[in-house]
């Protein structure tokens, strides 16, 4: 058997479980390196039975699984993987096995979050290269205390964003498709209509989940209602901003500044206009990325091929499939 590890970008996944036993039963192969979906994907990745990714980093269309001929397992972490066509994989018989719901999986993004927008408003970046270039203060910073965050989505990750900004004496608003009243006052978060939330916040954060409906929630329009003084926070999914309408106000100076964790291209392009700006605060994609995380994900990557090995497949996402040889 031949196993493949997907973005292993740091190159820690060995080191984050016990992959010993298993690397008697197969051949294990790192792939450290984002691969282009389909055409170099499918090239690299056709000599192989088994396949562990990460969630969401490496797309799974159908067009790449159909030419993936000896594929037989995709071990995936996370319950679920948006941009893996599960009704592909069972239709090929490639059978699906999802990692555990790990209580502590939803906290690196929010702790994220919030080093994002304090990096951002006290130009943290900025001035750790002046510093390291040997200019003293070159930057006017503003503190969080006594202004309004407006969170975007107040699922598991607003919640938890909203509480860590409620001890930075902030005042929390919030606003999605399906919030409440009701809901929001659980969280002790007023809900604002989004005309209003744009319109009031000093620091907007998006913590929705990318769909056909919450594509570019945030246009020029919603953009054009923030204030001059005032920031913009994603590290939830590029493409719920209008990046087109976001390079132009942060270019143009109509905001303050955004902080950015993700993108409508992952990895960013080396020519994208992010890079040019100073009232930009970037990070590639490191949500979930600390050591807890991956210690569990990798952790139950083993066990969930281990037990497809052993002839019994555990969390199986698609139980209907019908195996490939």
């Amino acid at each position: 058997m031949k196993l493949a590890i997907l973005d292993d970008y740091q190159h820690v996944a060995l080191e984050m479980a016990d992959w010993s036993a298993l690397g008697r039963r197969c051949q294990i192969d790192i792939i450290d390196r984002p691969l282009a979906v389909p055409e170099e994907a499918a090239r690299v990745l056709a000599p192989y039975d088994i396949i562990c990714m990460l969630r969401e980093r490496t797309p799974a269309p159908r067009a790449l699984l159909e030419r993936l001929p000896n594929l037989k397992l995709l071990a995936i972490t996370g319950l679920q993987h948006r941009t893996l066509d599960l009704a592909a994989a069972t239709d090929l018989g490639i059978l699906v096995s999802h990692s555990s719901n790990h209580p502590g999986a939803h906290t690196g993004t929010p702790e994220l979050t919030i080093a994002l927008m304090l990096a951002a408003i006290r130009r943290i970046p900025q001035e750790d290269r002046r510093t390291r270039e040997g200019r003293w203060q070159g930057s006017l910073g503003t503190q969080v205390y006594g202004r309004t965050l407006g969170i975007v989505g107040l699922g598991k990750i607003g919640r938890r964003v909203a509480r860590a900004a409620q001890a930075l004496d902030m005042n929390v608003v919030a606003w999605s498709q399906n919030l409440t009243e009701a809901s929001a006052a659980e969280a002790g978060v007023r809900r604002v209509e989004k005309g209003e939330l744009f319109g009031t916040s000093d620091i907007v954060t998006l913590h929705l989940v990318l769909s056909d409906r919450t594509r570019g929630v945030v246009g020029a329009q919603e953009l054009s209602l923030m204030k001059p003084s005032a920031h913009i926070v994603n590290t939830a999914r590029g493409p719920l901003i209008d990046e087109k309408a976001l390079v132009e106000a942060l270019q143009q100076r109509r905001i303050a500044g955004a902080a950015l964790d993700v993108y409508w291209e992952e990895p960013i392009p080396s020519d994208h206009p992010l890079l040019a700006l100073d009232n930009v605060v970037l990070t590639p994609h490191l949500g979930y990325v600390v050591e807890e995380s991956y210690r569990a994900f990798y952790g139950d990557l083993v066990e969930q091929v281990t037990a497809w090995l052993d002839g019994k497949p555990i969390r199986v996402s698609n139980p209907t499939v019908k195996p490939r040889a």
